[in-house]
């Protein structure tokens, strides 16, 4: 294990009901590495679990492990060797029991949050990864919020002291030869196709290109994708393409950003994969979300662009089905911390 030699990335926990616990210890225990990189913020008692039920599957890939736990990020000096680095980062009055929706799990998983987003906004952080929430037991506590891109850009915008129209940011999917970057995200699909609009659809393209920029990418290849089958086909099956995403296209490219479209939907990613573009563009959730997820689920990353720090999570959910078990893979989020330490130094 190396010492912490500059900032840390700081992990939050997850739905404590979910996998997220045990998957943050597996991979602890597959990349050693992570214990002079990575804090989790998280519920110590949690995290102990998280180790014995890891401790217990017969994986000759994982390291022994132990937990220390840190009172501030000021501490990190203080972690001994072989350790896993954790913050109370939230109260959690009594364990909670895997697999189950409650509100005291969804309000220890939106604490974490908040601890962890506090700490990259005040630069003691270089960077947040996320392990999955669960949408109801955040609901059930309260929180207004319906998922991590939401309440991370309010606490970013209270944090600047702006409203949250004034800081816009978007949900970027990844997975291997694969990325995709989405208009709207957690809404319906009626209330999504009304979110594509002219401003809508420009802003996407300006985050994404910002984005890829800061990256290192000195031109950026956008693909636009359509909203109707086929694009629309010159406006036999609808006007969106005419009226509202190619004139967003347009604008972007006379602004300098190199994108391209509006393209049909059903072969825009295919291009994208075969290398023909860096990114696409996707009019809705689902629409941008299934061939990332087709692609590559263990891979895939989702990034959070627009926000004043690199956020990233795995691209999977709570997995109520198997929590406790120590069956979960830690694949993704560990392609999830290695997009957040490349996006932030390396």
């Amino acid at each position: 294990m190396q010492p912490f030699t500059r900032p840390p990335l700081v992990l939050s926990m997850g739905d404590p009901a979910g996998i997220g616990p045990e998957i943050i210890a597996k991979a602890f225990r597959e990349r050693p590495a992570l214990q002079g990189q990575v804090v989790v913020a998280g519920d110590v008692g949690t995290m102990h679990q998280a180790l014995r039920v890891t401790a217990a599957e017969p994986d000759s890939a994982c390291h022994p492990l132990m937990l220390a736990e840190v009172g501030a990020l000021s501490d990190l000096d203080a972690v001994p060797p072989g350790c896993m680095a954790v913050a109370q980062a939230c109260s959690l009055p009594r364990p909670v029991i895997p697999g189950q929706v409650s509100a005291e799990a969804g309000l220890a998983a939106a604490d974490c949050i908040r601890w962890a987003a506090q700490a990259a906004l005040s630069g003691q952080a270089r960077a947040l990864v996320t392990a999955p929430i669960h949408k109801e037991a955040l609901s059930a506590a309260g929180v207004d919020h319906p998922g991590h891109t939401e309440m991370l850009q309010a606490l970013a915008a209270a944090h600047a002291g702006l409203p949250v129209s004034a800081l816009p940011v978007r949900m970027m999917l990844s997975c291997p030869g694969l990325s995709t970057v989405l208009v709207s995200i957690h809404v319906s699909l009626q209330h999504a196709l009304k979110a594509v609009t002219l401003d809508q659809v420009l802003q996407t393209i300006r985050i994404t290109d910002a984005h890829f920029r800061r990256a290192g990418l000195a031109a950026p290849r956008i693909a636009v994708a359509g909203l109707n089958p086929h694009a629309g086909e010159g406006g036999l099956f609808g006007r969106e393409e005419i009226e509202t995403i190619a004139p967003a296209v347009a604008q972007a490219q006379r602004e300098g950003v190199q994108t391209s479209g509006p393209y049909a939907p059903d072969t825009v990613f295919m291009r994208a994969r075969q290398g023909a573009f860096d990114v696409v563009v996707a009019m809705y959730h689902d629409q941008g979300l299934i061939p990332v997820k087709l692609m590559g689920l263990e891979h895939g990353v989702n990034t959070t662009l627009g926000l004043p720090f690199v956020r990233t999570s795995p691209d999977h959910g709570t997995a109520f089905d198997i929590a406790g078990t120590g069956r979960a893979s830690a694949t993704s989020l560990l392609a999830a911390i290695d997009a957040a330490l490349a996006a932030s130094g390396g």
